[in-house]
């Protein structure tokens, strides 16, 4: 996404390459790549850092190296847009220009600001100290000092540029232990919130957008939300928030790491109040006794999607919880056979206390014992593996009304704990929802874990057992 320069930043070859000792002072030493060597006068970049740590040389020089790949970007940039090419950008030249500034500022301890501000508004001091770097700077070596005088033209990047920037950047802390999926989960609605404002407006620079973008993209989900069209199906409010509520976080948390946290927000307090949730409701008990536990139901699907529909009906968890279960995790074994559910560097749950140990009995533990290495076929495949749930039981008009999903089942499971008058706190750990009570204990051990769930456990015939042991 966004303009791809013809100029392309290098990887580092080495932790201390551009860097040059001279006796105990460090110095950035880089020469000018050929291909903009007509472009840029300097030949060689040779630039003092000022200290005698190496840990702070490192530091700056990755400041000053990202600024010249942005500086050589933009000169690359300025020539293509000179020629006939449709992926050349206007802007980009200009952005590039002025990030290279910003981080060519950052490392010489300054914070860019553009030259009106710094007169306007700069202490005394910080002036003079601008003005005392400036002198001491080779006189071929114009564009620090236009970095350090804030004299190079401010720049935003378009809508676009910026969602690339949130992902790169502001968003990393959120993405940590996630998959590749949940990544990609994470990034969709975003991308798609990004496409219908381009779709309306174009991608616009992030300062150019404004409050009457913000109503006018308000105004056009409104008119989605009540199709003209006779048999049309509406589309829902909660959509139309998560598409506003997207940019408005995205304007907010862009500016705000780029320092200008005031900025008026273009999407403010806009979104629709009239969203109505459909409750899933849970499948009964006679539902699941005489249409779903019926011998050689799911003969015919995929093996391990057989056997986690199996697996959900006494354990509660989540299809993708039970979908993404390691080896390590399926406790067969044990005095007290059991999964764990974990966090684990490559994939994150939906919350801490999503964490926990739920006992196999029933239909869930003749399940288990056919699935001793988890479900490789659907391992970080949510997608996939809830098109396949759902095409089964669509296909065999298992869901027992129209709202029905195959999240009825945890629901089922929630309803029979409690009119089994299971304690709160067990029923809370079991499904891993948090709790709000004091807690006292650990949940009880694995043997009471279980004790409790064979209390509610569907019964399991003969023939269903051995139709499960030929999946």
């Amino acid at each position: 996404m966004g303009h791809k320069m013809g100029y392309n930043a290098p990887m580092l070859r080495s932790l201390d390459q551009y860097l040059k000792r001279r006796g105990n002072r460090w110095y950035y030493a880089r020469r000018v790549p050929e291909r903009v060597a007509a472009l840029d006068p300097r030949g060689m970049v040779k630039t003092a850092l000022k200290t005698t740590s190496l840990e702070v040389a490192r530091a700056r020089r990755d400041a000053l190296a990202e600024a010249d790949d942005h500086y050589w970007a933009s000169l690359l940039a300025t020539v293509e847009a000179d020629q006939p090419n449709p992926n050349s950008s206007d802007n980009a030249a200009a952005l590039s220009m002025y990030k290279s500034a910003k981080m060519r500022a950052m490392a010489r301890g300054f914070v860019y600001r553009p030259a009106q501000e710094l007169v306007a508004e700069a202490p005394t001091e910080e002036l003079v100290n601008r003005l005392k770097h400036v002198g001491t700077v080779s006189q071929y070596d114009e564009v620090e000092t236009q970095a350090v005088l804030g004299t190079v033209e401010t720049k935003a990047p378009t809508l676009s540029e910026a969602l690339q920037t949130y992902f790169e950047f502001i968003a990393a802390g959120k993405l940590l232990n996630k998959s590749e999926a949940q990544t990609e989960t994470y990034f969709k609605p975003k991308r798609r919130a990004v496409a219908n404002f381009i779709k309306l407006f174009g991608d616009l620079p992030m300062d150019q957008i404004d409050r009457a973008h913000g109503r006018e993209f308000h105004a056009w989900w409104s008119k989605r939300l009540k199709p003209s069209k006779k048999g049309v199906r509406p589309l829902s409010a909660d959509s139309a928030n998560r598409d506003i509520g997207n940019l408005r976080n995205l304007f907010k948390e862009y500016w705000a790491y780029e320092g200008d946290e005031k900025r008026e927000n273009p999407f403010r307090n806009l979104r629709f109040s009239d969203v109505r949730y459909k409750e899933i409701p849970p499948f009964s008990v006679d539902w699941v006794r005489t249409r779903i536990l019926v011998p050689g139901l799911f003969d015919e699907i995929n093996r391990e999607a057989a056997l986690i529909i199996y697996a959900m009906i006494e354990t509660g968890c989540r299809p993708s919880e039970l979908s993404n279960l390691t080896p390590d995790n399926i406790k067969l074994g044990h005095n007290v056979p059991h999964i764990q559910i974990r966090q684990r560097a490559d994939r994150k749950l939906k919350s801490s206390s999503s964490a926990r140990d739920v006992p196999l009995v029933g239909v869930s533990l003749e399940a288990m014992r056919r699935a001793q290495n988890g479900f490789p076929h659907f391992q970080d495949k949510g997608n996939l593996l809830s098109a396949s749930l759902m095409k089964a039981f669509r296909a065999r008009k298992l869901f027992e009304s129209e709202d029905h999903r195959i999240y009825s089942f945890r629901h089922s499971f929630e309803k029979r704990m409690l009119e089994a008058d299971i304690d709160y706190g067990l029923r809370c750990l079991l499904m891993g929802h948090s709790n709000s009570r004091p807690s006292y204990g650990d949940g009880g051990s694995l043997d009471f874990r279980r004790a409790q769930l064979e209390k509610i456990a569907h019964p399991v015939s003969t023939e269903l057992s051995a139709s499960i042991a030929r999946i």
